[in-house]
């Protein structure tokens, strides 16, 4: 459907029998029992608003000592929550039964006293238009269909402003709120490199995109004599040798002292010890060590298939990192370009709603690399660094 038009294809709706008492807002009541709110939507979950036949306040979702709850919340209503991947916690979206205001608010059943709502549309429909924008570009449909087969940075500019455009339209002169301003300078960034034909990888990145975002003399290039024999998968080898990778990307560090060595050879001569258990010796010498990333991880590439992968060296664990140097690449770089976007617009992106945004990056970096949301995937190590705030990651 096109973002003009606000009818919701899918919809869960409700009766005014369900609305009753808590929402008195007119047109509110009539969005709610007419187009209603989107049952399948890549950013929102309202299906507890169809399970429980209607609103609930968010007093009533408080365990805990109601009296403490903030006034100005207890009679806001909890119609849904934000999508984030398994396991990770995201908010609550909000409304205001009398003006028709949507907000969002994380539950503190022990603390309710700390809770506080943040904006995020000024009405159902801002809301619902604003979503399927949003959902439009991730599937590159509606509004977005052009943008189909366009990769680079100059079709992500455009979609930025394009999106950016149809937020601003529609929050009433004060400017879209933080959430979805930061959609429209981060989801965009998905478009930079197109699904992997000619390179032999996940993706084909531009040709000069690393060099353009870290500078050619901060990306370095490898020659043959540079890896190991064990080193055998050659897209991995060729992407290496012709379009290389950041020397140091901010939580990356290459080897560039030496020719690129394997596990086992970097355990025998820096680290002057065995391997660990749970590294078989096979498995090591397969396993060919890139650099350093911060945390105590060494960030290896398995040198017969090309899947990217951490080693925590604390640990002594191997878990997946990407899906291979191409997405590796992509991952350095959309760090990089969000770091750069938000001093451009003098941290905003980053000072009250740092948890949004990573969401917005784990979501970005999910779509164009899965391997951190696969199901046997148990702990991922960008999703882990993107989400810690005490250590300002992004």
């Amino acid at each position: 459907m096109s973002t003009t038009d606000t009818v919701v294809a899918e919809a869960i709706t409700l009766t005014d029998a369900d609305l009753d008492p808590f929402i008195t807002h007119a047109s509110t009541r009539r969005w709610l029992t007419g187009p209603g709110l989107p049952a399948d939507s890549g950013l929102f979950d309202f299906a507890e608003l169809a399970r429980r036949g209607g609103p609930h306040t968010v007093a009533d979702a408080t365990a805990g000592p109601g009296d403490r709850l903030p006034a100005r919340l207890r009679d806001q209503l909890v119609i849904g929550g934000l999508l984030g991947p398994a396991g990770l916690e995201t908010e609550s979206v909000l409304l205001d039964g009398a003006t028709g205001e949507v907000s969002t608010t994380y539950f503190f059943h022990d603390r309710p006293d700390l809770m506080d709502r943040r904006p995020l549309a000024p009405s159902l429909p801002t809301l619902v238009r604003f979503a399927a924008a949003t959902d439009e570009l991730a599937g590159l449909r509606g509004q977005f269909a052009a943008y189909a087969g366009r990769y680079g940075t100059k079709a992500v500019a455009e979609a930025s402003r394009q999106l950016l455009a149809v937020f601003e339209e529609g929050a009433d002169g004060a400017g879209p709120a933080p959430f979805w301003r930061m959609a429209a300078l981060i989801r965009p960034l998905a478009l930079v490199a197109g699904p992997g034909t000619a390179s032999g990888l996940a993706l084909d990145l531009p040709l000069r995109l690393l060099d353009e975002e870290f500078g050619r003399g901060g990306v370095v290039r490898f020659e043959e004599v540079d890896f190991p024999a064990t080193l055998t998968h050659e897209p991995t080898r060729r992407f290496l040798r012709e379009t290389g990778l950041p020397e140091d990307g901010f939580l990356f560090s290459l080897d560039t002292d030496l020719p690129l060595r394997t596990l086992a050879e970097y355990y025998a001569e820096d680290c002057r010890g065995e391997l660990p258990a749970a590294l078989p010796p096979a498995r090591a010498e397969r396993l060919v060590r890139l650099g350093h990333l911060v945390e105590d991880h060494s960030l290896v590439v398995d040198g017969t298939t090309g899947a990217v992968l951490s080693w925590s060296e604390a640990q002594g664990v191997l878990r997946p990192l990407n899906t291979d140097i191409s997405t590796l690449a992509f991952t350095l770089w959309l760090l990089h370009r969000e770091r750069s976007l938000d001093e451009a617009s003098g941290h905003a992106l980053t000072s009250d709603t740092y948890d949004q945004l990573a969401l917005t990056m784990i979501q970005v970096l999910s779509s164009i690399d899965p391997t951190g949301t696969t199901p046997d995937t148990d702990w991922h190590y960008w999703t882990e660094l993107f989400q810690d705030e005490a250590g300002g990651v992004l």
